[in-house]
């Protein structure tokens, strides 16, 4: 696989939460660290994810907010 995001984190999926529509897959990377995606169902049936298996969170992004508590 060959894509122009840079920002590539291999991980387990380690869980699905499953919708009408869309799904929420959560991606465990490592060092405490868990990434949460919101796709279509079809992607998560097509690419067969399922608990357990690995995938990879690939963010491309061009802009990132950054907040802080009051």
């Amino acid at each position: 696989m060959k894509i122009s995001a840079r920002n590539q984190f291999k991980g387990t999926v380690t869980d699905i939460q499953e919708g009408a529509v869309n799904g929420i897959v959560k991606i465990d990377i490592g060092g405490g660290n868990v990434v949460s995606a919101t796709i279509s169902m079809n992607a998560i049936r097509e690419l067969g994810l399922a608990v357990g298996k690995p995938a990879y969170a690939i963010v491309k992004a061009t802009s990132v907010m950054v907040g802080i508590d009051d």
